[in-house]
């Protein structure tokens, strides 16, 4: 059974830091684009960060651009978002995908897997 396993969400304050990881089983996603979405209540899903099989190519959302890192491990079967400085307003669900195709995917169509999500909740 492919996975996708989302941690290190949690309730923090602004200007707080958290780390999110993304573990993946069932197959290899070595070759996959990665890429982080979020969802807040009432909102569409949206991309805040995607990275290229190789991580030669990144992409972030203009909001996160500057706080957000988003960062892989191969050999784990792993992708990370490292968020700084969080902001009430990056309050969402947060969720892992990976797309097969080689190039950066930024919408959500691009996405073939997806975990089920972490809560950040960043409290003023």
């Amino acid at each position: 059974q492919v996975q996708l396993v989302e941690s290190g969400g949690g309730l923090v304050q602004a200007g707080a830091s958290l780390r999110l990881s993304c573990a993946g089983s069932g197959r290899t996603f070595s070759s996959d684009c990665m890429g982080w979405f979020r969802q807040a209540p009432g909102k569409e899903r949206e991309l805040v960060a995607a990275i290229s099989w190789n991580t030669y190519l990144t992409k972030y959302q203009d909001s996160v651009k500057g706080r957000f890192t988003i960062s892989r491990d191969n050999a784990k079967n792993t992708v990370y978002l490292q968020m700084n400085r969080l902001k009430p307003e990056d309050t969402a669900v947060y969720y892992c995908a990976a797309s097969s195709r080689r190039n950066l995917g930024i919408s959500v169509p691009d996405y073939n897997y997806w975990g089920q999500g972490t809560q950040v909740t960043v409290s003023s």
